[in-house]
């Protein structure tokens, strides 16, 4: 009986192996075999392997756009924070404050997914406002710097949502990095026509 129960059981520990590929191979999965065995190839590459199914160059300047974006933002954040004034400025600079270091976190996040996907981030100056898809715009009044950052912010959302499309499934960091980015991007610009509303109904 022992005997009987310990073939099977070597049967069924055989079989196991052999059933795992067969539904590995069914659902698209690469056998782990193959997995390392291509680990070890263009191992200077680091995150980039070989299943990475995007276009790498349009997807660095993709965000590099995005970066120049986010980095005119924080200055025009930056402006409207130290130069809005009167009565009702004291809560609005508080949200250009807010708004301006969380367009940093965005940078900083789009400039160290560049180098993941072995790019440089573009941090030139020259040519900065020409990548950007938000304009930098002083404006004069607190609903003129209000409404300016309101439109680069509906701006932003629109490019993310692009970008977001487009990576599709053949990045999924970069997607995420995306899409939380335009979450976030989402809550200014619903903060920003709050305000408006506020200050003129």
């Amino acid at each position: 009986m022992k005997a009987t129960t310990t073939a099977q059981s070597g049967s069924t520990a055989s079989r196991a192996p052999r059933q795992e590929g067969i539904i590995k191979e069914a659902i698209g999965l690469t056998d782990v075999k193959t997995l390392r065995a291509l680990a070890r190839q263009g191992i200077e590459d680091g995150a980039m392997t070989a299943g990475y199914k995007a276009k790498v160059g349009t997807v660095i300047r993709l965000l590099n756009e995005a970066l120049a974006t986010e980095i005119v933002c924080v200055l025009r954040y930056k402006r409207h924070y130290f130069m809005a004034s009167g009565i009702n400025s004291l809560g609005v600079k508080a949200e250009f404050l807010q708004h301006a270091i969380e367009e940093q976190t965005h940078a900083d996040q789009l400039a160290e997914r560049i180098v993941q996907l072995g790019g440089e981030p573009n941090l030139s100056p020259e040519g900065m406002l020409s990548r950007s898809h938000s304009e930098y715009v002083a404006g004069d009044s607190l609903v003129e710097m209000i409404t300016e950052d309101l439109v680069a912010e509906r701006i932003a959302i629109d490019s993310y949502r692009e970008m977001v499309t487009y990576v599709g499934t053949d990045d999924p960091t970069t997607r995420r990095i995306l899409e939380g980015i335009l979450a976030q991007e989402e809550e200014h610009a619903e903060d920003l026509a709050s305000l408006l509303k506020k200050l003129d109904p």
